[in-house]
């Protein structure tokens, strides 16, 4: 579900769903994170969450979105906080790689896009999309199906081969398909949610 309202705070394993800006003229989301190649972007996100004590179960990174199961302690600030401040933290690094390869236009259009409120909070570019999509994954059932672990079409390792960007979910290395299905971790090490059955996240 798109996200404006506040994320209820006992939530602990919890489905993201993020976007790269869509292209309101064409319809289309702009794949930022292959067109100046910052994936890493997402991965140093990722290590300021874990420095925070929260625990990255599963991603799956596109080229203008991301997929992310998070485990998130409750002794932190409000889902909704952390991700906002995420997405901050991201499109900061994406707008300096833009400028670092002069991407004018991009830049231009990532200026466009911003409405007049948030140019009365000085925001400068419009990276994300505002929302975001959320679920609460209550079960081991349920977070291993939005896994895609076993293999099936709806999970977030399977996005991937539905774009054509691979044949098989583990091929596509910006994403933990690897380590659900190998064994091996990917570019970006990820904590199994059976590790965790033990850690009592709401304290």
């Amino acid at each position: 579900m798109p996200v404006r309202k506040a994320i209820p705070e006992k939530t602990v394993f919890t489905s993201l769903h993020l976007s790269a800006t869509a292209d309101r003229r064409c319809a289309r989301w702009l794949p930022l994170f292959e067109l100046i190649n910052s994936y890493n972007a997402v991965c140093k996100w990722f290590d300021v969450l874990k420095e925070a004590g929260h625990y990255i179960i599963g991603y799956t990174i596109m080229p203008n979105h991301i997929h992310a199961i998070i485990a998130f302690n409750n002794k932190s600030k409000t889902i909704n906080s952390i991700v906002g401040n995420g997405k901050r933290f991201m499109a900061y690094d994406l707008v300096t790689a833009l400028e670092d390869q002069h991407q004018t236009q991009l830049l231009n259009q990532l200026k466009e896009w911003v409405n007049k409120t948030q140019q009365s909070d000085n925001k400068q570019h419009e990276v994300f999309e505002p929302s975001f999509d959320w679920k609460e994954c209550r079960t081991e059932k349920f977070i291993t199906q939005k896994l895609n672990y076993p293999p099936r079409r709806t999970g977030i390792h399977n996005n991937p081969c539905v774009a054509g960007l691979c044949i098989f979910p583990e091929e596509y290395k910006h994403s933990s398909a690897k380590f659900y299905i190998t064994g091996e971790q990917g570019i970006y090490p990820v904590t199994s949610f059976m590790e965790l059955r033990d850690i009592d996240l709401t304290k």
